[in-house]
């Protein structure tokens, strides 16, 4: 069975600095991924600033958040959470994502990434941002 948690996105390239703030509050171990992290090949753009965090985690027992600088479009005050997904396996991805985007937005199908997940994005038809990811191999 898939978990959700919610996902911040962050504006002005603030997620290290809100996901610290949070980690003061909750305790836990964060952990950061920037752009400059990523592979070569990972087809992202080249002007994209290299400390620009791409994904975060803050982890505490049962307590998960994550977050990141990357955004499709400007945040408006209220917009900047969406529900992230572990799923188990790829099927699951590819079946939860075909629901959600009935009538919703697709903007990134599921696929292999460069972190060892199988990872999708739609947006819903009423409006909610949702993200969806198997890791099929352990983060580095």
């Amino acid at each position: 069975m898939a978990s959700i948690s919610p996902h911040v996105r962050f504006p002005d390239g603030k997620c290290k600095e809100g996901m610290n703030f949070y980690k003061a509050i909750f305790g836990g171990a964060v952990e950061f991924m920037t752009v400059g992290d990523a592979p070569a090949d990972a087809g992202l753009p080249e002007e994209l600033d290299k400390k620009l965090i791409m994904h975060a985690s803050l982890e505490n027992n049962d307590f998960y958040l994550s977050g990141s600088d990357m955004m499709r479009d400007p945040i408006k005050a209220g917009d900047n959470v969406s529900i992230m997904v572990d799923c188990q396996n790829q099927k699951e991805v590819d079946d939860i994502f075909a629901k959600l985007a009935k009538g919703g937005d697709v903007f990134m199908k599921p696929e292999e990434t460069f972190w060892g997940g199988y990872f999708g994005m739609v947006t819903d038809k009423y409006g909610v941002e949702w993200s969806l990811n198997f890791q099929m191999k352990p983060v580095k």
